[in-house]
């Protein structure tokens, strides 16, 4: 629920900060294209109000970030997956077992036999014959 909330408020976020840094005027330096005085807000003043905006905003998408980071770590569980898979508890000695073999009294299972790839057949698309395999 709480991450769930976090999610969507960074979201939102996001989608302002987006906004407000769109409708900042260019200050140059883009390839020398510099925002021309005929621009949608001129003014000084609107300029400071939309810095101070987006530092707001991009320091709270930071924070809100953070915020996730740390609680869906949390939720995910205390332990870490070497706890949790109980390395500790598998006993070494039996990984290095040899195979064991049979009983002499009984037979061994019979080995699989090997694999065979199948015969290459070379067909003709514009044919309706069926081609013969190649040997």
């Amino acid at each position: 629920m709480l991450l769930t909330l976090l999610l969507v408020l960074e979201v939102i976020v996001a989608f302002f900060l987006i906004v407000v840094v769109l409708l900042q005027r260019s200050e140059g330096g883009a390839l020398g294209m510099g925002g021309g005085p005929s621009g949608f807000m001129t003014a000084r003043g609107a300029g400071d109000l939309l810095t101070r905006i987006t530092w707001i905003l991009g320091s709270a998408f930071f924070v809100l970030g953070l915020l996730l980071t740390v609680i869906a770590g949390r939720e995910g569980g205390s332990s870490s997956v070497v706890d949790r898979l109980k390395v500790n508890a598998i006993d070494p000695n039996s990984l290095n077992q040899s195979i064991q073999q049979p009983p002499a009294g009984e037979a061994a299972p019979e080995a699989p036999a090997p694999f065979q790839a199948p015969a290459p057949v070379v067909s003709n698309p514009f044919t309706t014959q069926t081609p013969a395999p190649q040997q």
